[in-house]
């Protein structure tokens, strides 16, 4: 294992997840800053409360792809340079440098360093997300449900360094939404297409 080109894995990720789309998007369209509204987070659930469908989407892409990116450039550099620069995405989206460590749930990056990693657990991902959404209408729930799955497909499949690391991921995102949860708990987590 060099030094370098896993510390190099390690900030191009960091960078490359810290890069605050939905804050950048929405701050060029003028509208409300993210920061003042909803959850104050930077990510797209929120973005969608500007009532921009179109800024929440692209929103939930970039996101998904800067996981995406970090893993893909991270491998090209050392032989764990792809979970390095995915774990170090991941972080940088909920807690980028430039805005006080104060970033989004993560649940766009995670999934994009899960394509990145191994495109089927990616969408395994997405399968769980859309059966448990489908039968709770909790995107909360949904998330973190799927997260919680994913290391145990990985490491079903025999991948035990990336269960490891996306396991890790998975705790930082539950964490990040500790008070969803504190909400599914009570009764009081918004559904999904809910009014108010």
């Amino acid at each position: 294992m060099s030094f370098l080109p896993d510390a190099l894995a390690l900030i191009i990720g960091y960078l490359l997840g810290s890069i605050p789309f939905g804050l950048l998007l929405t701050r060029v369209a003028g509208t409300t800053d993210l920061r003042a509204i909803g959850s104050g987070n930077i990510g797209a659930t929120n973005v969608l409360r500007t009532g921009r469908k179109d800024l929440a989407a692209a929103t939930l892409l970039l996101d998904a792809l800067k996981g995406t990116v970090a893993v893909l450039l991270g491998a090209k550099l050392s032989p764990e340079g792809a979970l390095i620069a995915g774990f170090a995405a991941f972080l940088g989206h909920v807690a980028p440098v430039w805005l006080k460590f104060q970033g989004g749930k993560g649940v766009a990056t995670f999934l994009g360093c899960l394509f990145g990693l191994h495109w089927l657990v990616g969408l395994a991902f997405c399968g769980i997300w859309l059966t448990v959404a489908a039968v709770t209408r909790y995107s909360s729930l949904s998330a973190l449900v799927a997260s919680a799955a994913s290391p145990l497909i990985l490491f079903a499949l025999g991948h035990g360094g990336e269960a490891f690391v996306v396991g890790a991921m998975a705790s930082l995102l539950w964490r990040k939404h500790s008070e969803n949860i504190a909400r599914l708990r009570a009764g009081t987590e918004s559904r999904i297409g809910q009014k108010g």
